[in-house]
Order: structure tokens, then sequence, then C-alpha cells
């Protein structure tokens, strides 16, 4: 049996922590489910009861109010000792990100595109539209004495400027037919864009068509011109016509990959060039293994995509450019 405490005598470290405020109640009693801002997680709170919208960094949390786990965000308590009740959202260590060239650290927010806010969580990107909050009075005109009391009237910006906030963000990817295999609904992303312009690169997509039917990154390789200097001059583009989609080099070539030659030699399809700004990209094209040899240190196969046709068109992206595919509604 512990000594009973005197007066005057000060609470020990135990006491302290036995006087920890409660913030779960049971039974649960939960308010209706909260709208959490574009970016948030809409999560069960620490209690294990209610839907609630987590804690963000820097944000004051509790074993109630719970981090954004998403973000790899967790309660730090270590400056509310002994009682460890009162914690500050903070990111778990972690690696950062690179997009383009530019490196980010972990919990880093930044802007690449004029539409989206980026942040950088444990090596992946998540980004949310940028918009303009809704105004606190309806910037229309109201219009009185007409068939209809107060019916509104706006301008075309105005309406605009509405709609610019009821924004609907389309998906960065594009949704292709699902397939189902062995009990597996097969699901994939496109192919990325070629990762070099000339030369051989490489495109990914994340699909479960595999064993396990786990979501997983494919790679495959992408040639889409060859490094030629004044490419205008080596390709003839038909007279009256300001564009050549697709062209063939006069002979086979090995491809070289990684120090490594491919053992066959390929005639491939590349995308041609415009006179105009347009640019040429692949539209139609169909999956090849091909097999690499190195010197000295055996043989390695990879898939490579093989252009059957190609389209010219004003709308061109960078190589690497994650926006592309995306645009607010």
């Amino acid at each position: 049996h512990s000594s009973p405490v005197q007066p005057g005598d000060k609470p020990s470290e135990i006491d302290e922590v036995h006087q920890r405020k409660e913030v779960c109640h049971w039974p649960c009693r939960c308010p209706p489910v909260p709208a959490c801002t574009p970016g948030v997680s809409l999560v069960k709170d620490g209690c294990g009861c209610c839907k609630v919208c987590a804690k963000q960094a820097r944000e004051p949390c509790n074993e109630a109010d719970v981090c954004d786990p998403h973000k790899s965000l967790y309660c730090d308590y270590s400056k509310d000792e002994p009682r460890y009740e009162k914690g500050v959202c903070a990111y778990l260590v972690a690696v950062g990100c690179e997009l383009n060239g530019v490196y980010y650290l972990n919990g880093q927010t930044f802007q690449p595109n004029p539409l989206y806010k980026c942040l950088c969580i444990s090596g992946a990107i998540g980004c949310t539209p940028v918009f303009t909050p809704r105004l606190a009075t309806s910037p229309c005109t109201r219009v009185t004495g007409r068939k209809k009391s107060g019916q509104s009237i706006c301008g075309l910006g105005q309406h605009k400027h509405l709609q610019s906030t009821n924004y609907r963000l389309m998906s960065a990817y594009r949704s292709l037919p699902l397939v189902l295999k062995k009990k597996c609904l097969v699901q994939a992303t496109p192919w990325t864009p070629c990762s070099r312009t000339c030369g051989i690169g490489i495109s990914s997509r994340v699909t479960n068509d595999n064993r396990k039917c786990e979501m997983k990154k494919e790679k495959r390789l992408c040639f889409i011109q060859p490094c030629l200097n004044n490419m205008l001059k080596k390709i003839k583009i038909p007279k009256g016509k300001p564009c050549q989609p697709t062209f063939q080099l006069p002979t086979a070539e090995k491809l070289l990959f990684s120090g490594c030659s491919s053992t066959q030699s390929y005639r491939l399809t590349f995308c041609g060039v415009c006179l105009d700004k347009r640019c040429c990209i692949p539209n139609k094209s169909k999956m090849i293994t091909i097999q690499f040899e190195c010197p000295n240190e055996g043989f390695f196969k990879w898939k490579m995509m093989w252009i059957t046709s190609c389209v010219c068109q004003r709308i061109c992206s960078a190589p690497g450019d994650i926006f592309s595919e995306l645009k607010v509604l």
C-alpha cells in the first residue's frame, strides 16, 4: 500500500498522469458526418466512434482528435510531459519526392502548376485543385418588380466565378475497360507519356494484371523518335500537307539500352514532325518483348511499345508532365 499524500506534498508524476482529461465517452454520440476540405482525410476518431476530419500538420491533437494517417502524420506529445495529454501533429521521418528534376522534402507543400497545389508524402505526391472560395454575399444583382420576385441576374463573368467554386476534379487517369480474369477484375491506368522525346525512354502504369491480382507498377520501353539533327530536313513531308505523322529509318537497326544491344535488328515506326507548332504522339501501338545482350553480363528482356500509328495535335505536353491529363471543370 502506498503512503497517503500529506498536505503540502507535491503530486508525483503518476498522480499527474492520473489527472489526464478523458476525451472519449461511451456510448458514442456522433454529430453529422462533416464535409472535409479538399486534401483532408475523413477518418474515424481515436475513440473508434465518429467520422471526423483528420487533423493536419502543426494542428493540436489528442487521443480522440487523430492526425491524418494518409499523410504520414502522428500526434507528437513530447512537449506535454509528463501527462502526454495534448500533442501537435507532425510528420514521420521519411524520404522526400522528386518531380521534374526538383526535390521536395517530406511534408513540403508546393505548386508546380497554376491549377494544383501539391504535397510530398513519403515519396508520393498528392495534389488538390486551387480554387477561389465562395463569396459571403452573392455577386449577382437581385431584381424586383418582375413576374418572379427576387429573380437574380448574373453577368457572364460572375457566372464563371460561381462555377469555379463548384469545381469537379477529373481523375488523374482515364478509366480503361475492365476485364474479368480468373475471378480478378483486371484494372489498369493508361501508360504515362514516354520519359524522353527522342531515344529510348520508359513509360509506366499501375495494374493488377498479375497472379496475385495486386496493384503494381509496370514499366515498358518506348521509342517515339530517334535523336536526329535537323529532323525536318530528314523527313519528307508530302506537298500541301503540314505534317508527316509517321516515318521509318531506311534500314533495320539494333536497339541500345543501358550499354546493352538487342539481339535482333528492328525497323521501328516513329512519330513524325510538323511544319507548324503541332506535335505527333503515338495513337495506336502493341506490346513486344525485346531481348538485350550485355558484354560479359548475359541477357535480359524488356517489354516495349511498338508504334503502329501516330496522330499530330496542337496540345503538346512535356515528358513527365503529370498535369497533362488533369482539368478543372
